[in-house]
């Protein structure tokens, strides 16, 4: 029984991926393109996530600034402090709404680029790094989802894959990456995988091309 419910993460978490492989591809390329067009012109990334999804944000700031599978020089980035234990940060209620924003109206500037994830796409404080940022004139790349609390809902219900309140909020020159599902764990894992695309992307870009690693 527990083997079988073992299997069964991989197996949701493969259809997931090879379902959205397809549809997420082209905002994963234009978000590596934005963030390449930044880091060149002597930019930075600010990265910030929602609750557990900073921590993800930390990761890609640090394979970023040291190196992702290869060697070369060092990118800007800065991952924003967070509250990954606050339980209502993913939501419309997190206990510090404007902690993202004020660090991104302290640190950002124009040309920036703000990455933002957040899995339900309702989290108050990316939704106001995200107004901060536009005041700043930086450009949003936004990884999003339709995570809900609770149960997971059924496979294909409300699987809209628009993002929330935060996709709503996004302005022509952002990029959305949202992820049609409802259940937080498996938007998290394609969030991951995104984050790969955009750092290896990035480094195809710089010191081009080679065979992916198997």
């Amino acid at each position: 029984m527990l083997e079988q419910r073992i299997q069964q993460h991989f197996i949701d978490s493969a259809d997931l991926k090879y379902q959205t492989g397809p549809v997420l591809s082209k905002p994963i390329s234009q978000a590596m393109q934005a963030i390449l067009a930044c880091v060149t012109s002597g930019g930075k990334v600010l990265a910030c996530g929602a609750g557990v999804s900073g921590l993800l944000a930390t990761q890609f700031a640090a394979q970023f600034v040291g190196r992702f599978e290869r060697e070369r020089p060092e990118l800007g980035a800065i991952a924003l402090p967070g509250d990954a234990t606050d339980p209502n940060a993913d939501s419309a209620n997190a206990i510090d709404a404007d902690r993202f924003a004020r660090q991104v109206r302290a640190l950002g500037q124009a040309g920036d680029v703000l990455l933002a994830l957040s899995a339900s796409g309702q989290s108050a404080a990316v939704l106001a790094a995200v107004l901060a940022a536009h005041e700043r004139d930086m450009t949003v790349v936004a990884l999003l989802g339709n995570a809900v609390s609770g149960p997971p809902a059924a496979p294909g219900a409300g699987s809209s894959g628009t993002g929330g309140v935060i996709g709503r909020a996004l302005r022509e020159t952002d990029v959305q990456i949202s992820v049609p599902h409802e259940r937080a764990a498996r938007i998290h894992e394609v969030h991951l995988l995104a984050l790969h695309c955009l750092c290896d992307g990035v480094d195809a870009q710089l010191l081009g091309e080679q065979e992916a690693s198997s």
